[in-house]
């Protein structure tokens, strides 16, 4: 059985699989089939446990493959927790992709973290209607993890050692900095996006 974490990003995706690299009888991996096109893009080994937050873009494809025969994990944060993480990583990334390629004519008067609002409310409304008829699914929010990581444990009969899983809740990983590069600091102020 496989296991995707589906999510916005921002959220502890990467940290859920570094606690998950402690489960024995599953592999798990970060974006492992990132940059892969066609069938390979969603041709993950069985028993795998998956976080990439661009799955949201191809749960169609997503549910042709696994369907029902899955496990999927809504993995969620409070909102503006997210939208404030990503308006300060609004020059790369999914923000920056979302910002110039899905909204294209956005004027530049709309502050980093609405436009990473409305990202999340996307992802979220797309996440949320493909899990409708899914049997096998939990909702997990990163602000609840200590209590629901157990449970997912059980409910996919994880093997291994929940407790040094439990202790990588207790790490940071992949943090945003608030440090900017002079560079991104110069492009920024030159859109006003900071004054």
């Amino acid at each position: 059985m496989n296991v995707f974490i589906l999510n916005t990003g921002r959220c502890g995706s990467t940290t859920f699989i570094k606690a998950s690299s402690h489960i024995t009888n599953f592999s798990s991996g970060h974006e492992t089939l990132a940059g892969t096109l066609g069938e390979g893009r969603l041709a993950y080994a069985d028993n795998h446990i998956e976080a990439d937050n661009r799955l949201s873009w191809f749960l169609g494809r997503l549910d042709n493959a696994y369907g029902d025969n899955a496990f999927y994990v809504h993995l969620s944060r409070n909102r503006q927790a997210v939208a404030k993480s990503y308006g300060q990583r609004i020059e790369g990334g999914i923000i920056r992709a979302y910002r110039r390629g899905m909204l294209m004519r956005l004027p530049q008067r709309y502050p980093p973290e609405i436009i990473a609002g409305d990202y999340c409310d996307t992802v979220t409304a797309n996440i949320e209607l493909f899990l409708k008829d899914k049997t096998r699914k939990m909702a997990m929010q990163l602000e609840n993890i200590e209590q629901q990581f157990p449970i997912f444990w059980q409910a996919i009969g994880a093997e291994g050692d929940l407790q040094a899983a439990m202790a990588e809740w207790q790490v940071t990983h992949n943090a945003t900095t608030t440090t900017l590069t002079p560079k991104a600091l110069f492009k920024k102020i030159k859109r006003g996006l900071v004054r």
